[in-house]
C-alpha cells in the first residue's frame, strides 16, 4: 500500500465535507503531533501550561492544513511550521496584552454572602493596594539581588512573552544561553 504525501493528505482534507477529508486531516494532526510540540516547546503562555500550547499549535496545524496552496511550490511541512509558528506568537501577544483582565478579576456579588444575608465583601481599600504594592516593589529588588544582571533581562523579556530565539536576539546571546538562564531563574526561585 502506498503512503499518501502530506500534500496529497493535504489536498484530500481540503477537499471537505466527506469521510476521506476528516481522515486525511486526522492523519496530519497524527504525523505532525512531535512537530507541533517541538515548535511549541520554547514559548510560555502567561496562565496557560504545554498542553494549552500543543493546542494552539494544533490549530495553527489546521490552518496549514486548510490554507495551504501547492501551487507556491513549498512543502507542506515547512508552510505548517511557519503556519504552527505564527499562531503560538499571536496567542502570546493577545495573553500579553490582557485585554481579558477586567474580566477575569471581576469581584462576584454573590460570594462573600453571610449566612444572614448580610454582605461581606471585602474591597481592597487604598490602604491594601498601597501594602500590594510596596510587597512587590520589595520582592522585586529581593529579585534584583538574588539574580544576575542577564538572569534579570532575561526574566522580564521572558514575563513579557518573547520567545527564546528574541530573548537571544536582543541579549545577543545564543537560545542555548537563555534556556540556561531561565533554568538558573527557575532553580534560584524554587531554592527562595
Amino acid at each position: 500500500m502506498l503512503i499518501p504525501s502530506d500534500e496529497e493528505l493535504c489536498a484530500r482534507a481540503r477537499e471537505g465535507g466527506n469521510a476521506g477529508g476528516s481522515e486525511a486531516e486526522q492523519e496530519l494532526a497524527r504525523r505532525y503531533l512531535s512537530t507541533v510540540r517541538s515548535v511549541t516547546r520554547p514559548y510560555y503562555l502567561a496562565g496557560g501550561d504545554s498542553e494549552d500550547l500543543t493546542q494552539e499549535g494544533m490549530i495553527g496545524l489546521l490552518m496549514a492544513i486548510r490554507q495551504f496552496d501547492p501551487d507556491r511550490e513549498a512543502k507542506f511541512r515547512t508552510f505548517a511550521v511557519r503556519c504552527i509558528r505564527n499562531r503560538m506568537l499571536n496567542v502570546i501577544k493577545a495573553a500579553s496584552r490582557q485585554k481579558h483582565q477586567p474580566l477575569e478579576d471581576y469581584i462576584s456579588l454573590t460570594d462573600g454572602l453571610m449566612p444572614d444575608g448580610q454582605d461581606a465583601l471585602s474591597v481592597a481599600g487604598p490602604e491594601d493596594e498601597f501594602l500590594n504594592r510596596e510587597a512587590d516593589r520589595e520582592w522585586r529588588g529581593q529579585l534584583e539581588t538574588l539574580l544576575s544582571p542577564l538572569e534579570n533581562r532575561v526574566l522580564g523579556d521572558y514575563l513579557d512573552g518573547l520567545s527564546y530565539r528574541d530573548i537571544a536576539h536582543r541579549t545577543g546571546r545564543t537560545e542555548k544561553s537563555v534556556d540556561n538562564a531561565v533554568q538558573r531563574i527557575r532553580k534560584k526561585l524554587t531554592e527562595k
